[in-house]
């Protein structure tokens, strides 16, 4: 059994060493598959992290009218704090928006002027709150809009809001939408190569495929070699892709902080490093072995 696995293997190196021409254009198309796999699967993380850092920024205020007391306050966010949809609850007093107000415009006097001017605290109490998803801010902004709140409530900002965060995260669905696409696309393209370019090796090989059933060699012995060429040619996309991958975040990996703030590209290779060796081999190694297998199944009548 052994010895017949090696001779498959030997004949499959044998053919792929014959068809240099193809199996480049094999290795080469792979390799445009894997690194598209590759790019999705890095594009879902940064895409993870860049929702979940927007979410953790995002949240929906509610302002209180100045004769509205701490009591009342603290009993709405009581019950906000028990809505399922609610993650967390701040509360922000008059004195604090005040002092935060100041300190982020301190450097501006035309600003400085107009509040001194004011002559008294013109900002009101307010609760910050965040929901675990963007889609559950509305559930939020029903309950505060309940009539046994208007008494004390002014207003509530989610309505001010809701384009710019509906906006946000409909681009990052349709970004992983298109991703998605585009890899199932480019993985066609490669199967349907691989596939043509293993019907030309059966073709070219037709003449020594006679003479191996004349001679009684088992259906595998002579598919084998067959899919010997596309796991072959899907391992050297996988080594092409790993390391001009690896290069890519090695070089440009602190520079992705720039655009997402805590993402370290190369940091995401080295926490990543035996995810992404599974799916490059198996997208680059599978897809030559699949493609391979259909086309001997198809035109290798044995």
């Amino acid at each position: 059994m052994i010895a017949l696995i090696r001779r498959v293997f030997k004949a499959g190196w044998t053919n792929y060493s014959r068809d240099k021409g193809l199996i480049a254009a094999n290795v080469f198309i792979l390799s445009l598959a894997v690194l598209t796999f590759t790019t999705l699967f890095t594009l879902k993380t940064a895409g993870d992290f860049l929702v979940s850092s927007i979410q953790d920024k995002v949240d929906v205020a509610v302002y209180f009218k100045f004769d509205a007391t701490e009591e009342d306050i603290f009993k709405i966010k009581d019950q906000l704090v028990g809505i399922p949809q609610v993650k967390d609850v701040q509360y922000v007093s008059q004195e604090e928006a005040l002092r935060v107000f100041t300190e982020r415009h301190k450097h501006d006097p035309v600003l400085m002027q107009s509040l001194e001017e004011v002559g008294k605290n013109p900002f009101s109490a307010s609760l910050n709150i965040k929901a675990f998803q963007a889609s559950q801010y509305q559930a939020v902004a029903d309950f505060l809009g309940n009539a046994s709140f208007a008494s004390v409530i002014d207003k509530v900002d989610y309505y001010q809001r809701k384009p710019v965060i509906e906006k946000i995260f409909s681009l990052i669905n349709g970004a992983n939408t298109l991703g998605v696409v585009f890899s199932v696309l480019i993985a066609l393209i490669a199967s349907l190569i691989v596939f043509n370019t293993i019907r030309m090796a059966i073709y070219n090989s037709r003449e020594e495929i006679k003479v191996q059933r004349l001679v009684g060699a088992s259906n595998w012995f002579i598919r084998g070699p067959f899919l010997v060429q596309g796991a072959v040619a899907g391992f050297f996309a996988f080594v092409i892709c790993f390391v001009l991958f690896g290069l890519i975040c090695f070089l440009v990996g602190s520079r992705t902080e720039f655009l997402f703030p805590s993402l370290n590209l190369f940091e995401f290779f080295n926490n990543n490093f035996w995810y992404l060796v599974l799916i490059q081999i198996v997208s680059g190694v599978g897809l030559g072995i699949v493609a391979s297998l259909v086309a001997v199944r198809r035109y290798l009548k044995v």
